[in-house]
């Protein structure tokens, strides 16, 4: 029997692990774990719970994201202003890209045809070619930049410029400037709704959200928020968006083709970043004070659980198939797993933790590939 080079390497370190696949029966993937103060990626089977590999970097890693179509992953080195890429079954092939001297954040356009990174130093947004890391295009921009989104369409891309209150919208087809637009005096993240008709801003100094016409700019409406909107997540299907931040426990939940509050959760303490699944339509909250996630079921706007996960958990991805969550606490080094199936009302809203796998030192993000 001949093994594959991941299957050796599993073989070898994890020779008892193969009962622990026959009895849980996850499945099949890896998931690429962003350690910032470690400087590498951990690299962890789902189909024998455990790290196979670690790779080491010149520089801490703030984030990374899976390519499906390709199956290829790409590591943003934001301090180093450096993209790398390689294939999720091979991540000894890499390609390495310096673009600025710091980058904050990148995102794949829905068609896979570019990669876009929004750079701090010099302000700029750079348009690579997902392949071979090539710059497509550079964008130079007006201010400081504090957050990028790519419209579901990808012809549109929008850039806030937090301390200066305003956002660019750029058609990403034309080579032509940003349009801008003066919202208040602190602005944040920025999403635009699931059609691209809409953007949505996080009006952080007024506590609201703020919607506009895209590609226009013209202001729709200013929806007063019970929270400082820090974290947005929307429904897999883009009917809901979900915002916590400072000013309460709970997460407020907004419709955006209404341009309405729905309505305020509950939802632990200080609650924070978030991720959504679909069949079931679960919300799980990370609420990093306390060191668990609150599950909310979407269907009925109601908190159903809580976990305990770890030591201040600050990111949370569901995998493609839904079947699980997982939660990254930068403290404590670990991966939490929670299996969604698992997940059921109970009279003392607790529900189960699966597993947790040490994966390195101040994890930050996570990105599921298939096997």
């Amino acid at each position: 029997m001949i093994l594959d080079r991941r299957s050796a390497l599993v073989a070898l370190a994890f020779p008892c692990l193969g009962c622990l696949r026959r009895h849980s029966q996850p499945p099949a993937g890896l998931v690429f774990v962003a350690n910032r103060d470690g400087r590498n990626l951990a690299v962890v089977d789902l189909g024998i719970l455990a790290m196979i590999a670690r790779i080491e970097l010149e520089a801490e890693p703030s984030s990374v994201l899976s390519d499906p179509r390709r199956g290829r992953i790409y590591a943003l080195l934001g301090d180093s202003g450096s993209v790398l890429t390689f294939e999720a079954v091979d991540w000894k092939a890499m390609r390495r890209t310096r673009i600025a001297r710091r980058c904050l954040s990148m995102q794949l356009s829905p068609d896979g045809a570019l990669l876009w990174v929004v750079c701090a130093e010099p302000p700029e947004l750079v348009a690579l070619a997902p392949d071979t890391l090539a710059i497509a295009r550079r964008v130079p921009l007006p201010h400081a930049p504090t957050d990028l989104d790519v419209a579901p369409t990808g012809r549109l891309c929008a850039v806030s410029f937090g301390a200066k209150g305003a956002v660019g919208i750029l058609d990403a087809t034309v080579p032509r400037a940003l349009r801008m637009v003066g919202i208040s005096e602190e602005v944040g993240l920025v999403r635009f709704r699931s059609d691209a008709r809409h953007l949505l801003v996080a009006n952080r100094s007024a506590r609201m959200v703020s919607i506009l016409e895209a590609p226009t700019g013209r202001v729709v409406v200013h929806l007063p928020l019970a929270v400082r909107p820090d974290y947005f997540c929307f429904k897999p299907d883009g009917g809901q968006l979900f915002i916590t931040g400072e000013g309460m426990d709970a997460v407020v939940i907004v419709y955006p083709y209404t341009t309405e509050v729905a309505g305020t959760i509950l939802a632990g303490s200080s609650p924070g970043p978030m991720a959504a699944s679909q069949s079931p339509d679960y919300l799980f909250v990370a609420n990093p004070a306390s060191g668990d996630v609150t599950v909310v079921d979407i269907e009925i706007h109601r908190t159903i659980a809580a976990v305990a996960v770890g030591t201040e958990p600050h990111f949370i991805t569901v995998t493609p198939d839904s079947q699980f969550a997982l939660v990254l606490n930068r403290r404590s080094g670990n991966m939490a797993i929670l299996r969604i199936a698992d997940i059921v009302p109970t009279r003392t809203r607790s529900a189960p933790l699966f597993t947790v796998i040490p994966v390195g030192s101040g994890p930050v993000s996570a990105a599921v590939a298939r096997a």
